[in-house]
């Protein structure tokens, strides 16, 4: 399959600290590929790289068949990249509609825009909250509102950081089925996640990552067999 994104030989550190150490790792188009480890593993460290706002030290990043090492973020972003962080980066004085406005209007405009704000609200289930302030709506609303904001630019690539983090069981296993959705509609999907039920539901393939480097990568059955993986799996597993 055509690699959408190539990363080789990625390094990076603040001082004595080794975030990325030599990572190789690839992502088909197409993927829904999820990323795990436990706490200071670089997971998040990793993201911020492959967006620009760590420089690396050393390797190479592809895009699309481009080099985009040493471009800026919002270059790649332009580019097909698109994110949605763990913490909700919504404007929570405007409506959901407003912020939908926001997120789409520097690349669609007129009938196409409206085209898209209304698929959005269909796809995420929040038209019935469409002129309520972003801030008053639950928690797993607010995610739900920035996958919106994040995919109706029609990215090549998707990066999430703990999409489900502090939802439900119900509203997690909706995320799944969203990002599944998205996925068959042929968006790229890398995310950052803990929750194992969660990257079981979405995930063909995993890498595991501790202290800055590749441990492990397979399926999800075999990295849930994986012994070295049960090893650094005990104790915290939350990002760091």
């Amino acid at each position: 399959m055509t690699k959408l994104l190539q990363v080789s030989g990625l390094c990076k550190a603040f001082g004595g600290v080794v975030v990325a150490d030599k990572i190789d790792f690839s992502l088909s188009a197409g993927a829904m590929h999820c990323l795990i480890g436990p706490n200071g593993a670089g997971k998040s460290s990793f993201f911020r790289l492959l967006l620009g706002e760590h420089a690396p030290d050393a390797g190479t990043i592809t895009f699309d068949g481009d080099d985009i090492t040493h471009l800026r973020s919002f270059q790649r972003i332009r580019r097909g990249i698109s994110v949605k962080f763990q913490v909700p980066g919504i404007f929570k004085a405007l409506s959901v509609r407003q912020n939908l406005e926001v997120a789409f209007q520097s690349h669609l405009s007129g009938s196409q825009l409206e085209q898209t704000i209304h698929e959005m609200l269909e796809f995420t289930e929040l038209s019935h909250v469409v002129a309520t302030p972003a801030g008053v709506l639950s928690h797993g609303q607010q995610q739900w509102l920035e996958i919106a904001m994040a995919v109706g630019v029609e990215p090549k690539l998707l990066l999430l950081d703990e999409p489900t983090a502090g939802m439900s069981p119900d509203e997690t296993r909706k995320t799944g089925d969203m990002l599944n959705e998205l996925n068959n509609r042929g968006i790229t999907i890398l995310a950052v996640e803990h929750d194992m039920a969660f990257v079981e539901q979405i995930s063909k393939r995993v890498t595991v990552l501790h202290f800055g480097s590749i441990f492990a990568e397979g399926t999800i059955a075999e990295i849930v067999d994986h012994m070295g993986v049960q090893e650094i799996y005990l104790g915290t597993v939350d990002d760091g």
